[in-house]
């Protein structure tokens, strides 16, 4: 189990790497859009199909590790009670649990919706990118996502030790 978790630590920067080559674009397209419109009237057309693009590959390429490393919001009105009585990881990894088996219905909902727009071809406006391909990428990710937290739900519970750091 722990070569395991050592496996999945050791891959983990990965997506995060595609999101900072995504931003890294998303920032110079968008730099040489203001200039070009600026300077010459000459806008990049598709920066705005291409802003959507990458923006989902910022936003779901980490949203496992934001999922498993418990960057995303949290309310903390009860925290006190749940650590007086030492109920802190029952409620993260319940907490976790649902939020990954919840997190079925979008993923499926995502990839129904990518399926149809492969049956019916739709394609972006300026460079005909099939849109299917962003929605398997949503859908997977989210998917991913919802495996990683019923995972990390399981350790909280079971093994909290794999989790700390060595």
């Amino acid at each position: 189990m722990q070569s395991v978790i050592s496996a999945i630590r050791w891959l983990s920067p990965l997506p995060v790497l595609l999101a900072c080559l995504a931003l890294f674009i998303l920032m110079t397209m968008t730099f040489f859009d203001v200039i070009l419109r600026s300077i010459f009237n000459s806008p990049i057309e598709a920066a705005t199909e291409l802003t959507r693009i990458l923006m989902a590959i910022v936003v779901f390429s980490v949203l496992p590790q934001i999922s498993a490393q418990a960057g995303h919001i949290a309310v903390d009105l009860m925290d006190s009670f749940f650590f007086r009585w030492r109920l802190h990881n029952i409620r993260d990894g319940l907490g976790y649990i649902l939020c990954g088996v919840l997190m079925y219905w979008p993923a499926m909902r995502i990839w129904i919706l990518a399926e149809r727009w492969r049956d019916y071809g739709d394609v972006t406006e300026y460079l005909a990118i099939p849109q299917f391909y962003i929605g398997w990428f949503i859908a997977f990710s989210v998917a991913i996502s919802g495996i990683v937290m019923i995972g990390t739900g399981l350790l909280i519970l079971f093994a909290p030790r794999l989790l700390e750091r060595s």
